[in-house]
């Protein structure tokens, strides 16, 4: 049995540094991952300091072939390469994703831009892409202010749910506090019990 700790990655997309629902059931998922499995190895990654967007530099790098990159490619691509190495060296992902005019915060889905590299996090292949980050666990925790999550009304949730499955992250958990605007606290104590029946219920499959 390995004595490796959880490399755990926490992806952090909420606008606020301080107050912010998606940021506290970040921490209080990572407290009880650690309780139940001992000590873990976080790395994290606050997007609300700004991530940088899809540019035509940045398409051209990422489609030149290894062997033909310049200096600049590689300069262009630094970043994006420093976010997929953090993600393949992870065994649990937690994202902080709440949920702005229905879908995800802008810089989320700069995020995934960066992450989503053929050859590198997925394939093509004759059957269609294949995601190349299998066995990893994601968490997604959303904080919506009304938006009931699963509704026709949240891009947010089905979005990251098909794009983590895109690079190979098909085992993702939802948990959600729901309707912040009529009642915080209670949308935070159901967050919380979904927090640690998840961790549970991960506990005992493994």
């Amino acid at each position: 049995m390995s004595n490796k700790p959880l490399q755990i990655l926490e992806i952090s997309s909420s606008a606020r540094q301080d107050g912010s629902v998606t940021r506290q059931l970040c921490a209080d998922l990572i407290a009880a991952l650690e309780d139940r499995h001992g000590p873990v190895d976080i790395t994290r990654r606050n997007l609300g300091n700004g991530v940088p967007v899809l540019n035509e530099a940045w398409i051209e790098a990422n489609f030149t072939p290894d062997e033909d990159r310049t200096p600049h490619h590689l300069e262009t691509l630094a970043y994006s390469d420093e976010l997929v190495d953090e993600l393949k060296n992870t065994d649990v992902l937690v994202i902080g994703a709440p949920v702005y005019n229905f879908s995800i915060a802008a810089t989320l889905k700069s995020w995934i831009d960066m992450i989503a590299r053929a050859r590198l996090t997925f394939r093509y292949t004759d059957n269609g892409p294949h995601g190349l980050l299998e066995g990893k666990k994601a968490y997604v925790l959303v904080a919506t202010g009304g938006v009931p999550v699963g509704s026709p009304m949240d891009f947010a949730t089905p979005y990251l749910r098909h794009a983590l499955s895109f690079v190979g992250i098909t085992d993702v958990e939802i948990i959600a506090a729901e309707g912040g605007n009529n009642n915080a606290e209670e949308a935070m104590d159901r967050a919380r019990s979904q927090i640690a029946e998840a961790v549970h219920l991960s506990a005992k499959a493994a």
